[in-house]
């Protein structure tokens, strides 16, 4: 695994051998977790709990060595479990990181890290506290393809970003305790988090909803980074077709990234605009135009989800700190509370 995804150097070795690892929710990702929980020669599943007995006896076949169980007290008086790995709704998350962490479990918990500031900012400082690893599973920043698109941005091989537009839009999957901007909107946010390594300055968005339940199903997002680089971002769970690319826009060339393009998810563009800065030139065009050649570099093909659990339990064995840690989840939660009030307020700009 790319060294860049182990972190920095941390207090020295915490754990020797496998980490166990017990899976908290088994709906739509938790037999994600349990399958790739399962084949890391790092980590062994040692228990599964989710309160629908249904849910349960649907994963048992694939780990029939680990313990089932509706009570997540059993899960923290269990002392062969070092860690947790936490695939239920939004809104038990804080609560059910805070016990394991106090139980002296380390946390993977799904995105977002809480549904708002107070309680992301508990979790990160009690984890500070307890000396626990917190890391939150922004996926897509354990991605070869990001990895590589990292790379492009940090060696200036695209130039000064002009601008980040991302569509991440499919019909459903329709959330019960959260809207479109907080269930998808995290994607791409944590990858623009990592490839530009701040947070903006401002933002607006927009949103609506098309049910009973008030939960927005369509929203907008705009981030402002200053230095004339901004961010938008485009979430719907109404669309008939399924979309996730993002573009990146910059001085020397341009990047397409197609999550749906397994064979090229990257093509780059060395194509832009050319401006005359002459001080004798007043009127007329100002902008040329430049049109080159598109490539498609070279990405393997890794699961992220794989590199995400070896990276956790890498940081658990040796007590280095996550790529993703719960900083980084904080940072997130921070971009979708404030996203939340401008919608409220009717796309009113929030300054952060």
């Amino acid at each position: 695994m790319n060294a860049e995804l182990l972190g920095n150097d941390g207090p020295g070795q915490k754990k020797s051998g496998p980490v166990g690892v017990a899976v908290i929710g088994c709906g739509y990702w938790g037999p994600n977790l349990i399958r790739n929980f399962s084949t890391c020669e790092a980590t062994r599943v040692l228990a599964v709990c989710d309160r629908d007995r249904r849910r349960l006896q649907g994963v048992s076949a694939s780990c029939p060595q680990a313990q089932f169980t509706e009570n997540f007290d059993d899960i923290l008086k269990n002392p062969k479990i070092d860690a947790v790995a936490i695939a239920t709704p939004v809104s038990t998350h804080a609560a059910l990181s805070l016990a394991a962490m106090e139980a002296g479990k380390d946390v993977l918990v799904e995105k977002p890290l809480a549904d708002n500031i107070r309680d992301a900012e508990r979790l990160v400082s009690r984890a500070r506290e307890l000396g626990r690893i917190l890391m939150v599973d922004h996926t897509y920043v354990y991605s070869p393809a990001i990895r590589k698109i990292k790379e492009l941005v940090d060696s200036g091989n695209l130039g000064e970003i002009y601008y980040i537009d991302s569509v991440r839009i499919n019909l459903g999957q329709f959330q019960s305790d959260i809207n479109v901007l907080w269930d998808l909107a995290p994607h791409d946010l944590s990858i623009v988090d990592y490839l530009l390594g701040r947070l903006p300055r401002s933002l607006a968005a927009m949103g609506i909803s098309h049910t009973t339940s008030d939960l927005e199903d369509v929203a907008y997002l705009n981030l402002d980074f200053g230095r004339s680089l901004m961010a938008t971002f485009h979430v719907n769970w109404l669309s008939p077709v399924k979309l996730r690319h993002t573009i990146i826009g910059a001085s020397s060339r341009s990047l397409i990234f197609n999550d749906l393009n397994h064979a090229e998810p990257i093509k780059i563009y060395d194509s832009g605009i050319q401006i005359d800065a002459s001080s004798e030139v007043r009127y007329g065009i100002l902008v040329s135009y430049r049109t080159g050649d598109v490539w498609s570099p070279n990405v393997p093909r890794e699961e992220p989800l794989q590199n995400v659990v070896r990276h956790f339990a890498d940081c658990i064995q040796t007590g280095k700190p996550p790529l993703t840690d719960g900083e980084a989840g904080l940072r997130i939660v921070r971009i979708l509370e404030a996203a939340q009030r401008s919608i409220k307020a009717q796309g009113g700009r929030i300054t952060l």
